[in-house]
């Protein structure tokens, strides 16, 4: 359990900023969409008896995650009549398929399905530890440098679109470092975690604060309780370990939302 739990630990930081921007944008299911292309990749690994662990895996996954950061930064236009929402979801489904179709001629077809979609986070080694905190401390400081547009095509995109910014160019560059984030997660925690890391607890923090900051906090500290939370919940009921932690950050969303709409009628009140 020592390895998972240091996952926990220091893994979750980014997605949980990442996440907020996700929300932010209004694109919800890009982070699914996103890991699921990821996970084609590897399927398409596994049909090619490649090691799932090897450098050459992970370029492939990151490709067919690049395709889609390329797909989802050219369909984010200003106004447009289909909704980019639209676009996320016929993604998603169609990188299901095909990977289902593809994991459909490999023996081990079954347990990679299973593999997909809840991962197994029990299994991760030091080494996978280390090697994705090191990348998730480099995006980080990748995006702290480009802090300011970052923010404002998230937070305000009118406003970046006034000040003369390179929208779509922003957004590709988000996308492929999101894509790189969730391409290095989704191996061991599966596309199911992937989105819990990414969206539960920013929804918590935004229920809970105004600032992003204040966001970040409370939901760095959602996900490091959740994802501990159902590590030991999984150990103790003998459980799959993603699909418990994934229950867990439910349970805490629910928890949140009944204390933020307590918040908002007592404020209402005075």
């Amino acid at each position: 359990m020592f390895w998972p739990i240091v996952a926990c630990v220091l893994l979750p930081w980014l997605l949980v900023y990442l996440g907020l921007h996700v929300v932010q944008r209004g694109i919800i299911f890009i982070d699914i969409a996103m890991a699921q292309m990821a996970s084609l990749g590897i399927c398409l690994a596994v049909l090619l008896h490649l090691d799932l662990e090897s450098w050459t895996t992970f370029c492939i996954a990151l490709v067919f995650t690049l395709v889609g950061a390329s797909i989802f930064s050219v369909t984010g236009k200003r106004k447009s009549q289909i909704p980019q929402e639209a676009v996320i979801g016929i993604s998603y489904v169609v990188a299901a398929a095909a990977a289902v179709l593809l994991l459909s001629r490999a023996a081990e077809g079954d347990e990679e399905i299973k593999n997909m979609l809840v991962g197994n986070i029990l299994l991760v080694t030091p080494r996978e530890v280390w090697e994705r905190f090191a990348l998730f401390v480099a995006v980080g400081i990748f995006h702290f440098i480009f802090r300011r547009n970052f923010l404002l095509v998230s937070f305000d995109r009118e406003g970046a679109y006034e000040q003369g910014l390179r929208v779509r160019w922003w957004d590709f560059l988000f996308y492929a470092v999101f894509g790189l984030v969730v391409t290095s997660f989704v191996r061991i925690a599966g596309v199911l975690l992937v989105f819990s890391y990414l969206i539960v607890p920013a929804v918590c923090g935004i229920n809970l604060a105004r600032g992003i900051i204040g966001r970040l906090i409370i939901g760095c500290i959602v996900a490091l309780l959740a994802g501990v939370g159902g590590l030991f919940l999984s150990y103790w009921w003998d459980l799959p370990s993603g699909a418990a932690i994934v229950c867990t950050f439910g349970g805490f969303l629910i928890v949140i939302s009944f204390v933020g709409l307590w918040r908002r009628r007592l404020i209402l009140k005075e």
